[in-house]
């Protein structure tokens, strides 16, 4: 059987056929990185708008929070208000008293056993003792707890975690977000600063 050999010019041809569409594609995998298509620029135009408007929200919720925290502070008001405006009143009108008979009369205070409610709080120095107070009359959330403090969510939860592991604090998985409320152990902490000042700091 013969086999017939095609002519010199046509293997020629397909030899250079080849080799220009090898260079055609080394050329194209060199220039390819520079060339932006259309469907790129579009991309990244959406990508910086998305950026864009994620800063923005980001900035609104910041200032959300800032508002909320100032409505809460404005809210805070002394429990014992009324108390105290009753006191004041009452010792006016003794001291009235007093001035008109020239008289002065002893007082007598009535004693009367001291409650955990009845330490005054304690300043921010020592945040454990302060968030121990805190929480001594009512359960309250970290979120709650991380507002009175005006410390960063990560540093209340760390202090919140270290109460519980040490036994202070117990954590009521019931309810969603958990509250925390004072043990016994977390009592007799707060009695002992109260007693020995110096020691705690």
């Amino acid at each position: 059987m013969l086999v017939e050999i095609p002519e010199p010019d046509v293997i020629l041809g397909v030899i250079l056929a080849f080799l220009i569409g090898l260079a055609g594609l080394y050329v194209y995998y060199k220039i390819r990185p520079h060339l932006k298509f259309r469907s790129e620029i579009y991309d990244t135009s959406q990508s910086e708008r998305l950026e864009y408007y994620e800063r923005q929200l980001i900035d609104i919720k910041i200032r959300l929070d800032a508002l909320e925290i100032q409505g809460i502070e404005q809210k805070i008001e002394d429990p014992n208000l009324d108390l105290k405006l009753l006191l004041e009143k009452l010792a006016k009108n003794e001291v009235q008293e007093n001035k008109n008979e020239h008289t002065i009369k002893p007082k007598i205070i009535p004693e009367k056993p001291v409650s955990i409610s009845d330490i005054p709080p304690p300043d921010h120095t020592n945040p454990i003792d302060y968030v121990l107070h805190l929480i001594t009359n009512k359960s309250m959330t970290s979120r709650d707890i991380q507002v009175t403090l005006k410390r960063s969510r990560e540093h209340t939860s760390r202090l919140m975690k270290k109460l519980f592991e040490d036994g202070y604090v117990q954590r009521n998985t019931e309810t969603k977000p958990y509250t925390y409320s004072i043990t016994k152990k977390g009592i007799a902490k707060i009695e002992q600063s109260e007693s020995n000042p110096v020691l705690t700091q």
